[in-house]
């Protein structure tokens, strides 16, 4: 799978670290700069097979659209599909289903959903990284403002070089 060098000062609270992860198995690596889907190497490390696998790529695909949009309306239909309900056990709020990881995945993004952690979980729009943002105002943007080791890219600090061009680029015109 795809790592970063940078990922443990990124990485998210219980639950949602695992939901990180699975996001991540599809990014734009920084060396290659092409579109890289790892969701095999990530279902062998974890043993989905058949059915499964297939449930997990497609619950990845739509939790990246839901992160990169903010638009949380879809996560109604998984929902329903995984039978995700709200029991009381030994005093606690628990989600029950019969969705197997798929369903440990939603439970916990609807927990987050819940307590507001959800929204801190981003992608950087230029690699599409999926960070948590630990910053106290939850303003980051990128997932690295300076580059993270040797042949490391920093999308930050690419992203400010890019509009100061394009400002002295305007500016020479005028």
């Amino acid at each position: 799978m795809v790592t970063r060098p940078d990922s443990a000062g990124q990485v998210a609270p219980a639950g949602l670290e695992p939901v990180r992860t699975l996001l991540n198995s599809w990014l734009i690596p920084n060396d290659s700069r092409q579109p890289a889907d790892e969701f095999g190497q990530l279902a062998r490390d974890q043993r989905w097979r058949g059915q499964t696998a297939r449930l997990m790529r497609e619950l990845r695909d739509d939790l990246r659209q839901v992160v990169e949009t903010g638009d949380t309306s879809d996560l109604n239909d998984w929902i329903a599909r995984l039978d995700l309900r709200l029991a009381v056990d030994d005093g606690k709020l628990v989600y029950r289903h019969h969705g197997g990881m798929a369903g440990d995945l939603l439970a916990a993004v609807v927990g987050a959903i819940g307590d507001g952690s959800w929204r801190r979980l981003k992608a950087c729009p230029d690699c599409h990284w999926v960070f948590y943002d630990n910053t106290r105002n939850g303003g980051k943007r990128w997932c690295l403002m300076y580059a993270g080791g040797p042949g490391g890219r920093a999308c930050g600090t690419i992203a400010k070089v890019r509009r100061y061009r394009h400002r002295q680029a305007t500016a020479a015109e005028s």
